[in-house]
């Protein structure tokens, strides 16, 4: 298991980054504290895991400045006495572990190491699937009927006919969806569409 390095500290709470990154510091890890997420955007780090207060909505609101920033790092959200529901939200929302603190110096330093060790094909997949659906979200409703369709192996007759609507006005709706999702060729759009989780 290789040692975490670099932690990028986000709470808002100051006595609670000071007291982690003490805890750290005794492992021989260095912490960049923020205050907040907008704080860190504005300064990217090269590499790290971020360890992020848990508040609501703040892990999916992280991971989608990821995805517009184009970086992906390991997130390992906190809290005091998380419940299990907080700890799934989190996780579904793109976190990879879930601590509850406070905790022991050589206990957070063993979990990020391990964190840190899933974190790479995890992350890439992650990122990638929040920058397709950021895409898919740009289409209109029709755009996404019609990558469905696509996606599932439709012609544009089959589409057509699926959606009521002629062939020509599929290839209309196709070209707008390719264009959109900034893609050349219609296996770039069933990537996405796969990325996106739109189809299994």
């Amino acid at each position: 298991m290789d040692p975490v390095s670099n932690i990028i500290l986000i709470d808002s709470e100051m006595r609670r980054r000071a007291a982690i990154s003490h805890a750290l510091s005794a492992s021989s890890i260095h912490v960049e504290p923020f205050e907040n997420i907008s704080e860190i955007s504005a300064a990217w780090l090269r590499s790290g895991v971020i360890l992020l207060h848990d508040t609501e909505g703040s892990v999916s609101d992280l991971v989608e400045r990821m995805a517009e920033h184009g970086e992906w790092f390991p997130v390992i959200a906190f809290s005091e006495e998380p419940t299990t529901h907080r700890v799934v939200e989190a996780v579904l929302q793109g976190a990879i572990d879930y601590i509850a603190w406070p905790m022991d110096a050589e206990t957070l330093a063993t979990t990020l190491a391990q964190a840190a060790n899933r974190a790479e094909t995890f992350g890439n997949a992650k990122l990638r699937e929040v920058m397709a659906r950021a895409r898919v979200e740009g289409l209109t409703r029709r755009e996404r009927e019609v990558l469905s369709g696509v996606a599932s192996g439709l012609s544009n007759r089959l589409i057509g006919e699926k959606l009521s609507i002629s062939p020509r006005t599929v290839e209309i709706h196709r070209a707008n969806m390719l264009n959109k999702l900034g893609a050349r060729h219609t296996s770039e759009a069933i990537r996405i569409a796969i990325e996106a989780s739109m189809v299994s």
